[in-house]
């Protein structure tokens, strides 16, 4: 029976991921910030909930420790805890600066530290990387930090090949563009009474995040993406990086067709 730890699994894709694995057989290392909220997972017996919050490297440590004591082999850490700000650079707090890069890009590292060791004495292992169609695109107006984020990600799963492919770990990124979830409706972005300039482009977006949240855009459901990342853990799919979902179809054939300062006007134009 194999195991593969998660990280991010109290809401959404993390959570459909766990209850996905599990049914499939697999032993699941489910971790969250708060489990003692947990219930559902809980209920499963090939889910062990984990206590978690990703941007701190003990607390990884400990969880790594934790899974590898109640299962003896981990065989796949999926990395999906996640985290997106939008808004303007000028206008973001300092801390959710720090917070975005903490939970996107410095979580994922305290997470792939945590394993190193035992992926080496195992001589295997594969780590999974959640990233995005704004990995490698950009794509929607006031994205910077979470695209700077996404882009770091994917620099930093396609720099660890070459220093890990030795000790037969493999490295995977899968591609999501939008999914349904609650994603949109906890995004609130920042204002200021003394700065106004940005008020246009808020306006743009807010008007996009309503059209989401009333579903007039489509948008993939988090089981098509959980099965994608499943094909590519049991190694029934075996590319380095996944797209999944029409939008990222659309948008990466929309920018590979064209310049990028073509490309840009014509993402800003979709937003008037």
């Amino acid at each position: 029976m194999k195991t593969v730890f998660i990280t991010g699994t109290s809401t959404g894709l993390g959570r459909a991921a766990a209850l996905h694995f599990a049914n499939q057989g697999w032993q699941v290392a489910a971790t969250m910030r708060s489990p003692e909220k947990e219930t559902e997972l809980q209920k499963n017996p090939n889910i062990r909930v984990i206590s978690l919050d990703v941007t701190d490297p003990a607390q990884a440590q400990r969880a790594a420790a934790t899974a590898i004591g109640a299962f003896g082999k981990i065989d796949v850490v999926l990395n999906n805890a996640g985290h997106g700000i939008y808004g303007a650079l000028e206008l973001v707090s300092e801390e959710s600066i720090d917070h975005q890069y903490a939970v996107n890009v410095r979580g994922v590292i305290n997470v792939i530290r945590a394993f190193l060791p035992h992926f080496r004495a195992n001589n295997g292992g594969m780590f999974i990387n959640i990233s995005s169609y704004m990995g490698f695109l950009s794509a929607v107006p006031l994205g910077s930090l979470y695209n700077m984020s996404k882009f770091a990600l994917e620099g930093l799963t396609e720099g660890l090949y070459y220093e890990l492919k030795p000790f037969n770990i493999h490295l995977r990124l899968v591609q999501p563009g939008g999914f349904a979830s609650d994603f949109t409706n906890k995004i609130n972005l920042p204002t200021s009474d003394t700065i106004r300039d940005y008020d246009v482009v808020n306006a743009r977006l807010n008007k996009v995040f309503d059209a989401v949240k009333n579903k007039k855009f489509p948008l993939t459901q988090p089981q098509d993406i959980v099965e994608q990342i499943y094909a590519v853990a049991t190694g029934a799919n075996q590319e380095f990086r996944t797209p999944v979902g029409q939008d990222t179809a659309a948008m990466t054939a929309m920018r590979n067709s064209m310049p990028l300062a073509e490309y840009l006007e014509k993402v800003d134009a979709m937003y008037a």
